[in-house]
């Protein structure tokens, strides 16, 4: 790795192509699911190799409810076996987890193993490890709005007053940075209702590969194509780089 290449804070990836892995290889779904997990375990330790602060990962979005029974069950199971398995060794690896979204809808013994492994790495230091399930972008902004109307209710905030930094401390994602980099996997090229607000100025990467095939060469193509960009945050290309030259002075 160049020493002059940007590593990303918080990477984002909707993490697509499970299925289509499978059908492929004339292999059923789930398997496709079982071999992403794989792919998930490598690219969380290429993120901490690299001094990635954040990871975040849809892992089942608010609308995948609508898939096969038979597949959903199958995800809890596997979600479960995960978290399981992985606990002690996120632990181990200075990984602490939070998992996102409307958790309500899982099952209580699944609630608690969330919980239990939350607790278990609350005070890792390394990558923060953000798994968003039953989750959806706009879902967070109606949660975050809720809780905001509440406040306004009790006479602590005025409607006039709210600021997008308000709205910010109200999503899930608050203690985190907005993501700078998005991947998807999977050749679409779209965000899917995921992390909208968080991503306004994320920089997109959208590869072909399906997710059981992306690996730590992968994620490091899409760092670099990261990398080669200038993030203007709506400044002139003139102003990025005199404040670079100054803060490299």
């Amino acid at each position: 790795m160049s020493q002059t290449l940007k590593i990303p804070n918080h990477i984002a990836i909707v993490m697509d192509g499970n299925g289509r892995w499978a059908r492929a290889k004339n292999r059923p779904r789930f398997m496709g699911h079982k071999k992403g997990v794989d792919a998930v375990r490598d690219i969380v330790k290429e993120c901490g190799r690299l001094n990635v602060k954040s990871l975040s990962l849809f892992a089942f979005s608010s609308e995948n409810w609508k898939r096969p029974e038979e597949e959903i069950k199958h995800l809890m199971g596997l979600f479960m076996l995960a978290l399981d398995r992985e606990a002690k060794a996120m632990a181990r690896n200075n990984v602490r987890l939070k998992i996102v979204g409307d958790l309500s809808a899982f099952s209580e013994k699944l609630q608690d193993k969330i919980k239990y492994v939350e607790k278990l790495t609350e005070n890792s230091t390394g990558l923060n490890l953000i798994v968003a399930a039953n989750y959806g972008g706009r879902w967070d902004i109606t949660q975050a709005a809720q809780k905001l109307a509440k406040l306004i209710e009790s006479g602590d905030k005025t409607s006039v007053s709210i600021t997008e930094d308000d709205i910010t401390k109200q999503l899930t994602t608050t203690e985190f940075p907005d993501p700078d980099l998005f991947i998807r996997t999977g050749g679409e090229k779209r965000i899917s209702n995921f992390m909208i607000w968080q991503m306004a100025y994320a920089e997109l990467h959208f590869t072909d590969e399906l997710w059981p095939d992306f690996n730590a060469e992968s994620l490091n193509v899409a760092i670099q194509d990261y990398s080669s960009r200038q993030r203007r945050f709506g400044k002139t290309s003139e102003q990025v780089i005199a404040e670079e030259e100054k803060n490299n002075d």
